[in-house]
């Protein structure tokens, strides 16, 4: 790394993990989650056993972020968490190419240094697996700063034409997989609607935090759709095909599929989904004392529909509002910040929620529906913690 890269990832973890923006010189109030201050310690959730940790990265295998310890407002890129499934493929950046092949008027191919020598931009994004929630306390989730090249524009390059439906995007990491006594090669890979497809936002990304895209989070391109579940973050991309039929790949038809009783018309029925945009959820991540004084602290992620309010209920008292960072963006990690004033000493129970601008709630656990996946658990999360 040169030392004007360095610099720029130091400026980034370091006045960005007060909560600034890259360009800003404001400073954010020390109430502002997730830095400990001077003299603040952590006080122990009692709903996470003693046997709850959080392993180093190592190749080929899932991490999680203990989110009782986040100390930055944008994930460091060596504790961003990881999902892969089809291992983690080593790409060179110098051979590797992008293809865009289907319904479109010109096939396209671009290298990496095609993609870097266009008109690029930045924007904060963090999001969730589809798989994350109480179970590993919110841990698969993270936030980042990424730089990288708009879809929408490379797609209008390539002219797609009438009568196309769905673009997929295939990943570089390939695993054979038995099917019916057939072993067959499978891409990991994700598709869009068109509509959903041109979204300005959607990026290929191939910068993460002020340095190029780490070799675990998709080196040297990946697929950024804000918004969105991680899963549909494509890694380690190459290839965008248009298409006229729906893809059914493992990853839309089969895994990451949430089947859910719900009301079809009046009939009660289970319906599959595929995880595609971010329900709209907060969780109590932390509780800091300092001085005989508390705040709690924690996230809130969704779809990108601005945020209303987000709440606080302490034992069975009253709905009470929390600060949000000012600096939070349309798609980055909302956190927010609680005054406990006065908790008395023993057990209590805490619990947060988050409202729209549409009057959207986030759902209790009794509100959530009947499901026999874990995907998608979005419901309200109770903590218990002893004072």
């Amino acid at each position: 790394m040169n030392p004007e890269d360095k610099s720029r990832r130091e400026l980034l973890k370091g006045a960005l993990g007060t909560g600034a923006l890259a360009a800003g010189a404001a400073v954010v109030p020390n109430m502002i989650f997730p830095a400990l201050a001077q003299g603040e310690t952590l006080v122990p959730f009692t709903d996470v056993p003693d046997t709850f940790n959080v392993r180093p990265v190592r190749p080929n295998s899932t991490h999680y972020l203990d989110t009782r310890e986040i100390t930055s407002y944008f994930t460091d890129n060596d504790d961003f968490y990881l999902v892969q499934h089809y291992g983690q493929p080593e790409v060179d950046n110098d051979s590797w190419r992008l293809r865009i092949t289907g319904m479109v008027d010109n096939e396209l191919e671009f290298s990496l240094q095609d993609l870097m020598d266009r008109d690029v931009f930045e924007q904060q994004a963090g999001f969730e697996c589809g798989g994350n929630g109480r179970r590993l306390f919110q841990g698969l989730i993270g936030n980042a700063y990424w730089k990288g090249v708009g879809l929408q524009k490379l797609l209008e390059e390539a002219g797609i034409q009438n009568g196309a439906k769905e673009i997929v995007f295939f990943g570089t990491d390939i695993a054979t997989e038995e099917i019916r006594d057939t072993e067959v090669d499978k891409a990991f890979a994700r598709a869009l609607s068109i509509e959903d497809a041109m979204r300005p936002e959607n990026m290929l990304a191939f910068e993460m935090n002020g340095e190029p895209l780490p070799h675990y989070h998709g080196k040297p391109v990946r697929l950024l759709i804000p918004g969105w579940y991680g899963v549909a973050n494509v890694k380690w991309i190459n290839q965008i095909h248009v298409q006229d039929t729906r893809y059914m790949g493992r990853f839309m038809g089969r895994d990451y599929v949430t089947l859910k009783k719900v009301d079809v018309g009046g009939v009660e029925r289970w319906v599959e989904n595929s995880v595609t945009t971010m329900n709209l959820k907060s969780s109590i991540v932390r509780v800091v004392e300092s001085g005989g004084r508390h705040k709690i602290q924690g996230f809130a992620l969704n779809d990108g529909t601005p945020i209303e309010s987000i709440e606080v209920k302490i034992d069975n008292g009253p709905w009470q509002r929390a600060q949000i960072n000012p600096r939070s963006t349309k798609y980055s990690w909302k956190l927010f910040s609680f005054d406990w004033d006065n908790a008395s000493a023993g057990d209590h129970t805490i619990v947060s929620r988050v409202t729209d601008i549409n009057g959207e709630v986030q759902a209790t656990q009794e509100e959530m529906p009947e499901q026999v996946s874990f995907w998608e658990d979005f419901g309200q999360f109770t903590r218990t913690i002893t004072i």
